[in-house]
Formats: C-alpha cells, sequence, structure tokens
C-alpha cells in the first residue's frame, strides 16, 4: 500500500510538472504573440502618421494649384488683361 501510495504521489508530481511546463510553453507563446501585436501597432502608427503628412503636403500643393488655376482662368476670361 505504501508503495502505490508513492506511485501515486509521483504521478501525481509528474502530471503537474508537465501541466507546469505547458503553461510556461503556454505564456512564451502568448508573450511572442503580444510583442508581436504590437510590432504591428507601431508600424500602423507610424504608417498613419507618415501617410498624414505627406497627404498634408499635397493638399497645400493642390490648394496652391488651384489658387493659380482661379487665377488663370479668370485672367483668361478678362481676355488676358493685366490689372493696373
Amino acid at each position: 500500500m505504501t508503495m502505490s501510495l508513492s506511485n501515486a504521489t509521483q504521478a501525481h508530481r509528474e502530471t503537474l510538472q508537465r501541466q507546469t511546463q505547458a503553461d510556461w510553453v503556454n505564456r512564451e507563446y502568448i508573450d511572442l504573440i503580444t510583442g508581436s501585436i504590437k510590432r504591428i501597432a507601431d508600424f500602423l502608427n507610424s504608417f498613419d502618421m507618415s501617410c498624414r503628412s505627406r497627404l498634408s503636403v499635397l493638399n497645400e500643393k493642390l490648394t496652391t494649384l488651384e489658387r493659380k488655376v482661379d487665377y488663370l482662368e479668370a485672367r483668361v476670361a478678362k481676355g488676358g488683361e493685366s490689372p493696373c
């Protein structure tokens, strides 16, 4: 009977060790996934800021071109007269 109790205790201990090892493997996997998600989020935030900045510059250039076109259209409509 002592032998079976010892075997049961050993089996329980081995089960706990396997569960603990599996838990650590899961935690490492979760940590890896979490790190990857954070890097993706950082990249997307950086990409967003870069795109917004570039679009802002393009918007300014487009606004300038629109003003020039408006000016030229007004000059053409007046027959090319230059203001005094």
